[in-house]
């Protein structure tokens, strides 16, 4: 989406073919994406130089991606977890009850 408003505010109409091989080329280079403070503007940067996109305008984003920034860590933490959880469950690991016992050092 990012890459998209960069080209609208620069004035570049993209065809729906490059908007797909953008939006392809972003979800490949994005992985991963959420565990590095700002590393979104450094793909963006990237994926702007290789198609041909003025950089300049990803200067604009760079104010409100520290709030998207936050977002994004938030659901990191959130689903890392909650994959804990799931594997605990699974592997049978996972203690239910030990919130609520009163002896805190028997639950651990």
């Amino acid at each position: 989406l990012a890459a998209i408003f960069v080209a609208q505010a620069a004035g570049i109409h993209l065809s729906f073919g490059h908007q797909l091989m953008i939006a392809f080329t972003l979800m490949i280079t994005s992985k991963g994406v959420a565990a590095v403070p700002r590393a979104s503007l450094i793909i963006l940067i990237a994926t702007a130089d290789q198609f041909g996109l003025p950089t300049f305008v990803i200067a604009a984003i760079l104010g409100i991606d520290e709030l998207m920034d936050m977002a994004r860590t938030s659901v990191n933490v959130i689903g890392n977890c909650l994959a804990t959880v799931v594997v605990a469950k699974w592997e049978g690991e996972f203690d239910e009850e030990a919130p609520y016992r009163e002896d805190t050092e028997q639950a651990i």
